[in-house]
């Protein structure tokens, strides 16, 4: 009987390789392994070692971590790419207020007084809010000033 951990592979490896489109062959050929080997990882009748743990990690920008352990079922969102993070629903307060989680601000060095500029996206495809520290925002801000003045 296989136990949770290999299960956890298979499905993040079988999912992972869909949403980057690849095939076995193709996924294979990426890391230098045969396509059996990978159909045998997906289908949990055995685990990849180490070195190829850690290239399929890079084929697919998660972590190992993530690659091991992540459980689709125990989250609300999918795995996701090394770096990018979903810290869980918030609601908008009474006075337009929201919480960002503690582990948001832990990550992103947040401490109170800190100022951001908040951007918005109408597009459907890519439809959304962001908050972009003032600082990087007007650094950047000046940046595009500085080249659009150095074209004219």
């Amino acid at each position: 009987m296989r136990n949770q951990k290999e299960i956890t592979i298979q499905k993040n490896l079988r999912f992972l390789r869909v949403q980057y489109n690849y095939t076995l062959e193709e996924a294979a050929e990426k890391i230098g392994v045969t396509r059996q080997a990978m159909a045998k990882w997906e289908s949990g009748d055995s685990m990849p070692d180490l070195v190829n743990t850690m290239a399929l990690a890079n084929l697919y920008d998660v972590t190992v971590d993530d690659l091991m352990r992540f459980n689709e079922e125990d989250s609300l969102t999918k795995i996701a790419p090394k770096g990018k993070h979903m810290f869980g629903v918030v609601e908008v307060q009474e006075r337009g207020q929201i919480a960002i989680p503690k582990e948001a601000q832990d990550i992103f060095n947040i401490k109170k007084g800190d100022g951001f500029v908040l951007l918005g996206d109408e597009d459907p495809e890519s439809f959304g809010l962001a908050l972009v520290p003032v600082d990087l925002f007007l650094g950047f801000s000046e940046r595009m000033k500085k080249e659009l003045q150095g074209r004219q």
